[in-house]
């Protein structure tokens, strides 16, 4: 890493929704941002095959197509992308310190838009079997699992589309949820139950992983009926049970809730005086893209007028 420091007025950590619509309009205000995108450019959206509800696309849009034209929407204005993966900040006083895995900055001021991962369920196992049977992106890896059966966990919005998407190549997919009734849209949820390819497994869930160096099965048990029931024949199982903010690098530097969302006000603003949150690193109810955006938006507006002292 580069000794120099390069000084900039706004600093954009995430090149998501959120980090991207900052962009947008913070670059129109001429306070020429620099985003640095991280290890996810474009962010989850990207993965999503098919956006039904975002305004202005009655039949819908792919993820990684409308994050393309923010990323150039963004661009035509001023924007500047950095592909860097920041290690490490310093905002216990200005001026603000970001260091990357290539680069030493300094920002007036920040927004930080770094999203959210998708969780874990915790199973013995789980981890070593990351990519050899577990999965937590149907559209990457869904392919793989052509004419075998599948299984996603979760009953929301995620797990009933992973689920929709997997038709696509499994001979069959079950849904786990835990609980009764899907939590997911009513249109979306009518669809996966008129889909001949899915089995809901209503309120289950997985206990165990079969398979030594690859999935090849699981167990589940009825939180009901106290039943366990073993699925020899799964070969993919797909996590779809919520996410996690992607704030570990800002423990202790701004204050963070109990689930590690950084806190902030109805402005966008952290407790850190010029420092800003935008999109599902806090917010964590609303895991939408139109959300997101939205929030993003108010914390470049409030990012200028700091600038600007108002």
């Amino acid at each position: 890493m580069s000794d120099n420091i390069q000084k900039e007025k706004l600093i954009i950590i995430g090149g998501g929704p959120a980090g991207l619509t900052s962009a947008i309009y913070s670059a129109r205000a001429g306070l020429e941002p620099l985003v640095i995108n991280g290890p996810e450019p474009g962010g989850q959206i990207t993965l999503t095959p098919d956006l039904e509800n975002y305004p202005g696309f009655p039949d819908g849009i792919g993820g990684f197509e409308i994050m393309e034209k923010i990323t150039e929407q963004a661009q035509k204005f001023g924007t500047r992308m950095s592909f860097e993966i920041v290690e490490r900040v310093q905002f216990e006083e200005k001026p603000y310190i970001i260091e990357t895995d290539a680069q030493k900055y300094q920002a007036e001021s920040v927004i930080i838009a770094t999203g959210s991962e998708a969780k874990r369920l915790g199973l013995y196992r789980e981890e070593e079997l990351t990519g050899s049977g577990i999965s937590y992106c149907a559209t990457c890896d869904g392919a793989f699992f052509k004419g075998k059966e599948v299984a996603v966990v979760g009953g929301g919005n995620v797990a009933i589309e992973e689920a929709d998407f997997l038709t696509k190549f499994a001979s069959k997919v079950y849904l786990i949820h835990r609980r009764d009734k899907l939590r997911g849209d009513k249109i979306l949820a009518d669809r996966i139950k008129d889909n001949e390819k899915v089995e809901i497994l209503w309120n289950s869930e997985v206990k165990e992983l079969k398979g030594d160096n690859n999935l090849s099965g699981i167990v589940i048990e009825n939180n009901k009926k106290n039943e366990i029931e073993t699925f020899e024949n799964i070969k993919g199982l797909f996590m779809a049970v919520g996410y996690d903010p992607r704030t570990d690098i800002f423990e202790g530097q701004i204050d963070l809730d109990e689930k590690n969302y950084i806190i902030t006000d109805n402005k966008q603003r952290t407790n850190k005086e010029g420092i800003f949150a935008a999109g599902d690193v806090q917010e964590p109810n609303f895991n939408q893209v139109i959300v997101a955006a939205g929030t993003g938006a108010k914390a470049a507006m409030q990012v200028d007028k700091y600038l600007i002292g108002y």
